[in-house]
């Protein structure tokens, strides 16, 4: 290690991770890549009425903008995975299965008020698909998820592969759903998994934090953004800006969208 790099233990306690060889090729910037998940309009725009609102996730929007900006800069790409369907809701809504309707739609009606937006949720064509955080022009594309993990059904691992990542960081929103899924899906492919907690969001604290004490018992490390920019740029020879040198989350410094904020969106490619 190049720093006094720690995790979180179920989610709690931190503990420094011992300089062993295991770790040290998981926390590589050259062998690493972040997947961030489904930080679109949909979910975190600024608009009134969203198809699926995960207000959490929009608060952390500078927290991504800036996160993302500093692993760049340190060569490591950012993968925009985005829960993208036909229009029409042939993949899901209004599939001609038995089963039509994914689980997670079936059970939201369950405990979320009633939303007839949600049924256009991801649909392609649509304003819903509007990527609301930061891109750049090095950066890639995973469109055609469909379902809870950003492996299903999509060529992320075929990126991963044709990038030579081995260090898969998940960011983007729910922590206790697509997050978690996709780290499930990515230990099971061997990767290495690490996700900055300070840089998901989900559906509640105790969602946020059930999923993250989960993925640290079983699936990867748990940890804060400013110590994982501090290990890859120390690995580069690079100083962290020195307002993030002291700190645990990356919002202190990146700061957070309150209610009636509009972020600054990405390009708005579809």
């Amino acid at each position: 290690m190049q720093t006094e790099m720690y995790c979180y233990l179920e989610d709690r306690e931190r503990r420094v991770l011992p300089s062993n060889e295991a770790f040290e090729r998981w926390l590589d910037p050259d062998r690493s890549a972040i997947a961030c998940i489904d930080m679109y309009r949909g979910h975190v725009g600024p608009d009134e009425q969203l198809t699926c609102p995960a207000p959490r996730a929009r608060a952390k929007i500078p927290a991504h903008n800036l996160f993302h900006r500093l692993a760049r800069d340190v060569g490591v790409p950012v993968i925009h995975v985005q829960h993208w369907q036909r229009y029409g809701g042939i993949d899901d809504a209004n599939s001609r299965q038995f089963n039509r309707g994914a689980n997670w739609r079936v059970l939201y009606e369950l405990y979320l008020p009633p939303n007839p937006l949600m049924l256009e949720h991801s649909w392609e064509g649509t304003r819903w698909l509007d990527l609301m955080v930061e891109e750049a022009p090095g950066d890639y594309y995973v469109r055609t998820k469909k379902r809870l993990s950003a492996f299903y059904p999509t060529d992320l691992e075929f990126l991963l592969r044709q990038l030579d990542v081995k260090n898969l960081v998940i960011t983007g929103t729910y922590t206790d759903a697509c997050d978690l899924s996709t780290a499930f899906d990515a230990a099971n492919r061997d990767l290495r998994v690490i996700v900055p907690r300070d840089v998901v969001a989900g559906y509640s604290a105790e969602a946020e934090h059930a999923a993250l004490l989960i993925v640290s018992l079983h699936l990867g490390l748990v940890v804060d953004a400013p110590a994982l920019l501090a290990e890859w740029y120390a690995r580069k020879g690079r100083e962290l800006p020195e307002a993030l040198r002291s700190c645990t989350d990356i919002s202190l410094v990146a700061g957070t969208l309150e209610d009636g904020d509009a972020p600054a969106p990405g390009t708005g490619r579809r």
